[in-house]
């Protein structure tokens, strides 16, 4: 399951320095409001106005997640995405997102997918989440939980593995990430972490040809639809 001992801080991230940067070349008084403006978002920790409820995959359950355990951003503006971490709960469905919903869990993951393939989405792809154990992965990375405990692999379900798929093929399309094990790695691959997840019997052949598979379909339907 997600860990964000190692972000849980709010400290001003790199992009704060654009506007210190912008006002001395320039001097406050020239700076331009709207230039202002546009650099306020890009800002960490900027709370950018959102459609309550709304989710970044289409068919995902809203619920949201204790704003004690992510950070509000406006990514991929203030901090790029190129890589998705899969974790598993280490528990079922229900208990992660009482868990997540906790503020004093200190950590939660964009997403979790159940062993039936259902979708539910706890902070959105905009912000930061505490998944990672790592602030630079957080960062930069989606989060997906799945459903289950390391050492059953019949908890990896048909479902599961076909609605991940299609999930982590939508964040790679929208970010431009390529579909490898260099973009797309377990939680146990994250530098410092202590977790073990996905664990042995998670079947990254089989994930990411399944991850390819949902893009090449996706690709498909949209250039259908713009022949139409």
């Amino acid at each position: 399951m997600g860990d964000g001992k190692s972000d849980s801080d709010r400290r001003i991230g790199r992009r704060a320095l654009l506007i210190g940067g912008a006002a001395a070349a320039v001097g406050t008084g020239v700076l331009a409001r709207e230039e202002l403006a546009r650099l306020y978002w890009r800002l960490p920790g900027v709370r950018r106005q959102r459609v309550e409820g709304a989710v970044d995959f289409r068919g995902a359950r809203w619920v949201a997640a204790s704003e004690a355990n992510f950070r509000w951003a406006d990514r991929p503006d203030d901090y790029g995405i190129d890589m998705v971490v899969v974790h598993v709960t280490q528990g079922d469905l229900g208990s992660a997102v009482k868990a997540f919903e906790d503020p004093g869990h200190k950590a939660a993951a964009h997403y979790i997918v159940g062993k039936d393939g259902h979708v539910t989405q706890m902070i959105r792809e905009l912000d930061v989440a505490y998944h990672a154990g790592n602030r630079a992965y957080n960062e930069r990375s989606v989060g997906i939980e799945h459903e289950g405990f390391v050492d059953r692999p019949k908890d990896f379900t048909d479902a599961m593995y076909a609605a991940s798929a299609r999930l982590t093929a939508a964040i790679c399309r929208r970010y431009d990430i390529a579909v490898d094990r260099e973009h797309i790695i377990g939680h146990v691959e994250v530098p410092g972490t202590d977790h073990t997840d996905p664990g042995e019997h998670w079947d990254w052949d089989r994930y990411l040809r399944l991850v390819r598979e949902a893009q090449a379909t996706a690709a498909a339907t949209a250039t259908r639809a713009q022949a139409t």
